[in-house]
């Protein structure tokens, strides 16, 4: 029975890769939240929104239309 429990092995691997990427998005998420509230929605102006969305960019997070829309969601 030559790899009987290899799925078991890449489940658990992932399930715990999974989790561990879902905590740090949801964190990023909030502080991207926190800052566009705080600061309004143009990093440009905005130094603690512009280093939540260079994290989140470094993460490969999400690409920039759904971090504008994300940013746009949040002032509204």
């Amino acid at each position: 029975m030559a790899g009987h429990n290899k799925w078991s092995k890449v489940k658990r691997l992932k399930g715990a890769l999974d989790a561990k990427r879902g905590r740090l998005f949801s964190r990023l998420s909030k502080e991207i939240a926190v800052a566009a509230r705080l600061g309004g929605g143009n990093p440009a102006f905005k130094p603690r929104l512009r280093a939540a969305v260079q994290s989140v960019r470094t993460q490969s997070m999400l690409n920039d239309s759904r971090l504008q829309s994300q940013m746009i969601s949040f002032l509204t």
